[in-house]
């Protein structure tokens, strides 16, 4: 494999020398008398024939002012948006006699039956209840035994109860030493805390639901990228062949450690249920500027540094380090360097740039060979 690539690298370089003998030799018979190479006129400069330009098939184009767009996907994943989860506590001390839902990942509904509790507090809660409302129920005039009903009421509600519930224990007018206490929000179990037969007390920490109606869309950006995304913007995202939008809620301030990223997050809707955590997407972002252009194929990229060919006068050429910035398989965009108006070469450039290296044996920014 080294071999032919070193091969065709050998075979690239004698092209390009070949071709570079034939511009240093066409004359017309009217320019023999003048010259016999491409002249320098000064330190970084190069002046051409017209029959060398012709051969070399040098076309040039003149720097204007337009629109130019470019856009990046970056890839990112669907996670949790842990600002909609859910901790649901136990609000009463009490022994755990049966867990109805043991399996993270499950999808429960509100109202659905999720643990039975037996609890003193609450037997005691309800058998003052009772007395209370019979009372009410024996002296509906009286206004304290109204007020002594609806207190303990709110009391059975506060402490996990439903209405149904409450009604149902006037029903049977016995105190139900164990009590089923449901769902209080849709979601689906993110982690159980407890096992049954567990005693608990007061804010024990029973499940974690997730609620799906919206996830985050969590992804990292390089700092030239920095600027694409804002919090409160648009985002245009790919996910599984489809496209959809998300609104950037985050975009972290520091680089995440030990890297040169900028964590963001953004919010995209999931009221249909399709979406899941973990599946993978691909954010779009696109920016555009009105601007310095110039054909990709005018710009030289070295390692020390970008530049373009600039004709200073007929068939005079002279390299001009630019500062670039957008670009796309087109056009890029010139930041420093150029000025409007001027001409650069679009065709035939990276050949200047080989007669630049062979007449001076350094590259127009300054690097020897």
């Amino acid at each position: 494999m080294k071999t032919s690539t070193l091969f065709l690298t050998q075979c690239m370089r004698l092209r390009i020398g070949l071709l570079m003998v034939m511009i240093l030799y066409a004359c017309t018979p009217e320019e023999t008398h003048t010259h016999t190479n491409p002249e320098v006129n000064s330190v970084n400069t190069l002046m051409l024939t017209e029959s060398q330009v012709q051969l070399a098939n040098i076309r040039t184009q003149t720097v204007v002012d337009r629109e130019i767009g470019q856009s990046r996907v970056i890839n990112a994943r669907l996670t949790e948006n842990e600002s909609l989860s859910t901790a649901i506590s136990s609000r009463v001390t009490g022994r755990l006699d049966r867990l109805f839902k043991k399996e993270e990942g499950h999808r429960i509904t509100m109202g659905e039956p999720l643990y039975e509790i037996y609890s003193e507090n609450l037997l005691a809660l309800q058998q003052e209840f009772l007395l209370a409302n019979q009372k009410h129920r024996e002296s509906p005039n009286n206004l304290n035994f109204k007020s002594l009903a609806a207190g303990s009421r709110k009391k059975l509600q506060l402490f996990g109860m439903t209405e149904n519930q409450i009604n149902q224990l006037v029903v049977l007018g016995t105190a139900q030493p164990r009590i089923t206490l449901l769902a209080p929000t849709n979601g689906i179990i993110k982690s159980i805390e407890v096992e049954e037969g567990q005693f608990v007390v007061e804010g024990t920490q029973l499940y974690t639901l997730d609620n799906l109606k919206s996830l985050w869309v969590e992804g990292e950006l390089f700092p030239d990228e920095a600027d694409w995304i804002k919090p409160g913007s648009q985002v245009e995202l790919k996910l599984e062949g489809k496209r959809a939008e998300a609104r950037v809620t985050f975009v972290s301030p520091e680089y995440k450690a030990n890297t040169q990223v900028l964590p963001f997050r953004a919010v995209i809707d999931n009221s249909t249920g399709t979406l899941q955590p973990g599946m993978p997407a691909q954010i779009i972002i696109q920016q555009s500027t009105k601007s310095m252009v110039v054909p990709t194929q005018a710009v030289i990229r070295t390692e020390s540094g970008t530049h373009v060919y600039v004709e200073t006068d007929k068939n005079t050429f002279q390299p001009r380090l630019v500062k670039t910035g957008l670009e796309n398989s087109e056009s890029v965009e010139i930041r420093m360097g150029l000025a409007l108006g001027e001409t650069v070469v679009v065709s035939g450039a990276y050949l200047l740039y080989s007669e630049f290296i062979l007449k001076h044996g350094t590259d127009p920014t300054g690097h020897h060979h």
